[in-house]
């Protein structure tokens, strides 16, 4: 089956990522690849990450006992950088599993005054509570969307001391977050922030100054930049509209489009395939790029 339309036109591959005889998924926070196209499954079960070959087949496994709740799982120049959502940290890992750096501490949060992420907290803290994801910009600098019980992102040196944090609880003034969700960062340093429950993506500088917003979409749960400036967006299902698979220009136009059961993680590789995660139905899907 094809999905999309014109230069972003794809062929569904289901059930890509093969297990080994016997096994199953746990519900799947995050899908990435590695330089060789190697597919990286973050789930909420040990071994937290399955690593698959360009082909799906199963190659190995680690993280086993390392984490409360998988959340954010990103690959920058063969980079691991995750978060553990309860537990509080944002870590940076070898392909292998060997940790080389972890940001905040295991199980202490910050007062946010928030028991439910449904709602908004009663107001911004330091890091952390509830993280969601990390990334490394340009700079080297580290930030992180934080989170489920938090309205903020912090930026981080590469030595792990904390620079800054921008962001309040709200629901419509330009850095009003509810829920920052999933980054992306231009090669400039531009920061692309999805403001999930807000239904919409935030921009900044490296440094948190306001840039703009893309509106009229359900709520990002992940996204990624490609290296020709196209983004790649999972959006939530709306009163109106199912979850969708959406790509678009820098401007956020939306250049393709197609529906997908529930994913909270996608990610692309270097020849523009796109994997999803489908969350709670155990499975991955590949979405082939023909044009």
């Amino acid at each position: 089956m094809k999905v999309g339309s014109g230069a972003y036109t794809y062929e569904l591959i289901e059930d890509f990522a093969k297990l080994p005889a016997g096994e199953t998924f746990g519900n799947i926070s995050r899908v990435a690849t590695d330089a060789r196209r190697r597919l990286y499954v973050f789930q909420r079960k040990d071994p937290a990450v399955l690593i698959f070959d360009a082909d799906g087949k199963f190659v190995s496994s680690w993280g086993a006992g390392l984490f409360k709740r998988a959340h954010g799982f990103k690959i920058v120049n063969d980079v691991v950088y995750l978060t553990d959502q309860t537990d509080n940290v944002a870590m940076i890992y070898t392909l292998e599993g060997k940790l080389l750096k972890q940001l905040g501490t295991r199980g202490q949060h910050s007062d946010t005054g928030c028991e439910d992420w449904h709602n908004l907290p009663l107001r911004a803290a330091g890091p952390f509570n509830h993280p969601t994801e990390i990334l490394p910009g340009p700079s080297g600098d580290l930030y992180v969307t934080d989170g489920y019980r938090n309205s903020r992102v912090h930026r981080f040196s590469k030595d792990g001391e904390l620079i800054q944090s921008w962001g309040q609880p709200g629901k419509s003034a330009p850095g009003d977050f509810h829920l920052p969700h999933s980054l992306a960062i231009a090669p400039d340093g531009t920061i692309y922030m999805s403001d999930r429950a807000n239904q919409r993506v935030q921009i900044f500088t490296p440094d948190g100054q306001f840039k703009g917003m893309w509106t009229g979409m359900g709520g990002p749960n992940d996204m990624a930049l490609d290296n020709n400036g196209i983004f790649y967006l999972v959006e939530q299902a709306t009163d109106s509209s199912k979850p969708v698979v959406s790509v678009r220009d820098g401007n956020g136009a939306v250049l393709a489009r197609w529906e997908v059961p529930p994913v909270h993680g996608m990610g692309i590789d270097s020849a523009g395939n796109v994997y999803v995660g489908l969350t709670s139905l155990g499975k991955v899907n590949k979405y082939a790029r023909v044009h």
